[in-house]
């Protein structure tokens, strides 16, 4: 299976989940490094913040659609992320004027974490730190960010919860 990149190549799915499977391993081991340097809170507050960092850069391109557009919003962040369907299987449960919610029932990361062999309380810990970005990348673009990491027991993975933010 393919999908076709923004510069029109297509490129085979294993490639993608490949660079997904990097960046889960380098989450993980920063996670590991600073766990055992700083304790468990603070990694995971650390690698948060430099999640949360990439998210603020990555929503300067939803910038324009702050603070209230959420249709827009989940059109343009939806059909921006590659093999969507394939990747994150995501769920719209309500996209309105007030609120949008997105179950995403899988993650390459988590699998990725999964296949690794972490044990249910680092999937919890890294999902936390790794899914920062999604409130950087809301935040940033201007709206209120009221998401949920995967929790042990949980179907799935992370569920977006999007609300308007202030007028400017």
């Amino acid at each position: 299976m393919t999908e076709t990149s923004p510069s029109g190549r297509m490129v085979p799915i294993e490639w993608l989940q490949g660079a997904f499977d990097m960046r889960a391993a380098a989450y993980a081991n920063m996670f590991d490094v600073l766990r055992d340097a700083f304790g468990t809170d603070k990694a995971v507050e650390l690698v948060g913040e430099a999640t949360r960092r990439m998210g603020v850069a990555m929503g300067a391109k939803f910038a324009d659609l702050g603070p209230s557009n959420l249709v827009a919003l989940k059109e343009r962040f939806i059909s921006g992320i590659p093999a969507v369907e394939v990747i994150f299987a995501p769920e719209i449960r309500q996209c309105d004027d007030e609120r949008l919610e997105i179950k995403f029932h899988k993650c390459p990361l988590k699998d990725a974490w999964t296949r690794m062999g972490r044990s249910e309380e680092d999937l919890e810990l890294l999902c936390k730190a790794g899914g920062a970005i999604d409130g950087g990348l809301f935040k940033a673009a201007g709206f209120v960010f009221k998401g949920e990491t995967w929790k042990p027991g949980e179907e799935g993975c992370c569920r977006l919860i999007v609300e308007p933010g202030e007028a400017a």
